[in-house]
């Protein structure tokens, strides 16, 4: 596995995704190192100064006016660290923990925040060994950053708290440390805030949920393409030249996949000739593109901000290059917590249009000639018309979870942190809605499976027909009724998993975009 290198400029979204979920081992890059030392030694001569500086011989947050004595200031960062790993509730998944935590040492590997050499290569030293402090679900105000997730974190440097190792066994952070010959460290003036003062919890939340939209973006657009084959829909309304004229980037993207998913099919063709007497189809079918394609802008929108957000130093105070130690305000989480809400919306859009789809396809008033949810023997069975509900259940709580965190604010910290971004708390229920429309766009294409089967002796187009070959190794065909919940965990697990687009993908010129 390719050694991901942290130096003083940006990583990426792929960076995190391949230390995060696969494990990629991480390195600090030779120009980090000496950035990181020359900025120790400018916090280091402040530590004798008589005169009182922020977070080095200072309180913090209300406490920032109280000066610290040199003999103390090695408690002062312990406490910090102690009192602020103060989350609660469930133990968040390994992915975030592990993205935040590469996400703190890039913003340490600029050389911005006056951290030591060693308390940077003990963080690095953790991610590849593959320890993994336990961060709470709840404590983040979004800001100062994510204060209460990162002291968990820096919990674990120092060798005290829980983690899990690399078995997933949970265990005392000096036991792990001690087995993976890791020495715990003792934090020295500035090391306690730069190790919880940044926004890194929201920015890996929002990088991981960004590549999770793209393929279900690509997903939405494959199961829309087979509902569309199984409601003996038309293509024409995907035509390049009546995408033109509404030049929005995104669905010009969604209707040239629509296009050629549905490239070839004689379900399609047996309807295309002027003896049809289909109109129009329904919204769901015919404004796929439109829908999808925003939700594309929306993604390109978060990605920007993003970007803006990886190529940050977000610390307070902070070393600036000519030297000085200064206060800011760059921990606060609004650019991040208002893209987690923004896409939260095009999440429960396209759920809701995926599952009005599904609807139709049951309904005998309006499928064309399909049975009644698409039954064996309509009255006896049941067919799909309880995963429909499913769906509908998880198409409202995405609503619910569409409502934005970012407008709310709760003062904190007597009354010095007077407005708060909710950046956190936008990114925990994004991961949800995330989660939610994987769900729905399985059903979407359990059922158009299902359906495109009781078209027979139609077949498919090439790209359709290898997805449902693919749902057909893991899910038999129409009959009588069976245990549902099962053939929806494979539909989730082919859409999860990528397989259903990489199905249809082996049979097209080009990837779905």
């Amino acid at each position: 596995m390719t050694t991901v290198s942290v130096g003083v400029g940006p990583l990426t979204e792929a960076d995190v995704v391949a230390v995060a979920r696969a494990g990629a081992p991480v390195e600090l890059s030779a120009g980090s190192l000496s950035a990181i030392a020359a900025s120790r030694a400018v916090v280091e001569a402040l530590a004798g100064d008589a005169e009182p500086h922020y977070g080095i011989s200072t309180g913090f947050g209300a406490l920032a006016t109280k000066h610290i004595p040199l003999e103390r200031r090695t408690q002062l960062q312990r406490s910090l660290v102690r009192s602020h790993a103060a989350g609660s509730g469930s133990e968040i998944e390994t992915e975030v923990t592990r993205a935040l935590m590469l996400l703190r040492l890039s913003t340490l590997a600029t050389g911005r925040t006056g951290i030591r050499v060693a308390t940077a290569q003990t963080l690095c030293a953790l991610l590849n060994a593959q320890i993994t402090p336990v961060v709470r679900e709840f404590g983040s105000l979004g800001c100062s950053g994510d204060l209460a997730p990162l002291a968990h974190v820096a919990l674990a440097l120092m060798g005290e708290g829980e983690v899990r190792d690399a078995t997933g066994r949970l265990q005392p952070a000096a036991e792990a440390l001690a087995a993976a010959g890791i020495e715990p460290v003792t934090l020295a003036e500035k090391e306690g805030l730069a190790l919880i003062n940044g926004t890194d919890g929201m920015l890996g939340q929002l990088l991981l949920a960004c590549t999770d939209l793209d393929l279900l973006l690509r997903t939405a657009d494959l199961t829309a393409a087979m509902s569309v084959e199984a409601m003996l829909g038309t293509d024409r309304v995907f035509a390049a030249d009546l995408q033109a004229l509404r030049p929005q980037p995104g669905q010009a993207v969604a209707a040239a996949n629509m296009r050629a998913l549905l490239a070839g099919s004689p379900i399609v063709a047996s309807h295309a000739g002027p003896d049809c007497t289909y109109v129009q189809d329904a919204y769901s079918m015919r404004c796929a593109p439109q829908v999808a394609g925003a939700a594309r802008d929306t993604l390109a929108h978060a990605r920007l901000v993003a970007g803006y957000e990886l190529a940050s130093a977000v610390d307070n105070p902070v070393v600036t290059l000519d030297g000085r130690v200064e206060s800011n305000g760059n921990f606060h989480g609004a650019p991040v917590g208002y893209v987690l809400d923004f896409l939260a919306i095009p999440a429960a859009d396209v759920a809701s249009m995926s599952e009005r789809r599904t609807d139709r396809m049951l309904d005998v008033a309006r499928s064309r000639g399909l049975s009644a949810f698409l039954t064996d023997d309509a009255g006896v069975d049941s067919g799909h018309m309880i995963a429909q509900y499913t769906q509908a259940a998880v198409v409202s709580e995405l609503k619910r979870l569409a409502v934005p965190a970012s407008v709310d604010s709760i003062p904190s910290s007597a009354m010095q942190e007077d407005h708060v971004s909710m950046g956190w708390s936008a990114a925990r229920k994004l991961r949800r809605s995330v989660d939610g429309l994987r769900r729905v766009l399985a059903v979407e294409l359990l059922s158009a499976a299902r359906a495109l089967d009781l078209r027979r002796p139609l077949q498919p187009g090439p790209a359709t027909g290898a997805v449902l070959a693919a749902l057909r190794e893991r899910v038999p065909g129409p009959g009588p009724d069976r245990f549902l919940a099962p053939e929806i965990e494979a539909a989730y697990q082919l859409v999860a998993s990528g397989a259903a687009v990489a199905a249809a993908e082996s049979q097209l010129a080009e990837p779905l975009r």
